[in-house]
């Protein structure tokens, strides 16, 4: 999996989830300078159907790649298109009880991320089904949903490793679509 790169509102600390925000002049410059590894090159390519997802792809591959609905970043509801750290000063111990909840976090009118997981899930199952492999990229949020899956992370504390967002992080799938991570932040950067 891969992040897509910045965009406007990656610039200015705003939360996105669902809406769907295009790559900045400056995200396409930094996309520009990523380098997929060549065994990583060749696999099937699938992407979020937000565009700044549909583009990063573009950029490193070079051709469209299948959309996926169900790797949609997180819905944040209300609170898309704010700033975390202003909804923690204005909501506070509110604000930090529902942190608190790690995979049970919900922004109001928005969803958690278990159901992200959950509506992750049976895309997973149909991709081991497929036995192919494949290079998905997607968002923060669908990240963090694999790698809770993948080594139990509960979302509470700090992840089981630093996730950088010039990087590749590879999954494991078992038969059923149990996930696994084999290798995270593997350098994307041309350098």
């Amino acid at each position: 999996m891969i992040r897509h790169g910045p965009t406007a509102w990656t610039e200015e600390n705003r939360i996105q989830g669902h809406s769907d925000i295009p790559l900045s002049a400056g995200g396409r410059d930094m996309v520009c300078g990523w380098r997929v590894p060549p065994d990583l090159a060749a696999y099937d390519w699938v992407s979020s159907p937000l565009s700044r997802a549909r583009e990063t792809a573009v950029l490193l591959s070079g051709k469209q790649p299948a959309v996926e609905p169900r790797l949609k970043e997180m819905n944040y509801g209300e609170w898309e298109g704010l700033r975390l750290a202003d909804l923690r000063s204005e909501l506070g111990d509110e604000m930090a009880a529902n942190e608190a909840r790690g995979l049970d976090f919900r922004p109001p009118g928005g969803e958690s991320p278990r159901q992200l997981q959950d509506r992750l899930r049976p895309w997973l199952a149909e991709v081991a089904a497929r036995g192919r492999p494949t290079l998905v990229v997607a968002h923060h949020g669908v990240l963090r949903a694999l790698v809770s899956l993948a080594t139990g992370w509960t979302l509470t504390g700090r992840p089981p490793e630093k996730l950088q967002w010039a990087a590749a992080h590879t999954f494991r799938l078992d038969d059923n679509g149990g996930v696994s991570a084999e290798r995270l932040n593997i350098s994307l950067d041309k350098t």
